[in-house]
């Protein structure tokens, strides 16, 4: 990997592929379709993905945030959006959130250690920097990506037009 490990699993290089090109190329009836034996479908990933992200980062800023009482909670009922618009909106705003997590790991690398402006709880010990926060973000991004993969593998909508076969 690079100095910067972070920013090359945020974007993604080489056989980790790109969280962006994962949702770019799809349609919005590909993001709501439902596959036999999978929980969810790409458009409630990716709100997920979003709720998470916007989490991390007005945490990161110092802005009080309620976290969801349960997982379940993070996860949208709808199963596909309602517009063109709506899932367009959802992916902007998911390359918003990216880019906004690549500006904190330039920044953390030269301090790393930087605790966020608020922890989840009293008993937090999991997130206490910013680098750490990344790093877990990074990894639930990673993890749920990886669903994507599968999930337009199985929609026969692989590979994304921008990326090429990572297998």
């Amino acid at each position: 990997m690079s100095e910067n490990p972070l920013i090359e699993l945020l974007y993604g290089k080489g056989a980790h592929v790109s969280p962006l090109a994962c949702v770019h190329d799809l349609s919005i009836e590909l993001a709501g379709s439902t596959v036999s034996g999978f929980p969810h479908t790409v458009w409630q990933i990716l709100k997920h993905l979003n709720y998470w992200m916007d989490y991390e980062l007005a945490r990161i800023d110092g802005h009080e945030v309620a976290l969801a009482f349960s997982g379940a909670a993070s996860w949208p009922a709808e199963s596909k959006p309602v517009s063109k618009t709506e899932w367009h909106n959802e992916v902007l705003l998911f390359s918003e959130r990216l880019q906004a997590l690549v500006r904190l790991a330039q920044s953390s690398a030269a301090v790393p250690n930087r605790p966020p402006e608020t922890s989840m709880s009293a008993g937090d010990q999991e997130a206490n920097s910013v680098e750490a926060v990344l790093g877990q973000t990074v990894a639930h991004n990673s993890y749920h990506v990886g669903q994507i993969v599968l999930l337009r593998r199985s929609l026969n909508a692989w590979p994304p037009k921008a990326q090429g076969d990572c297998s």
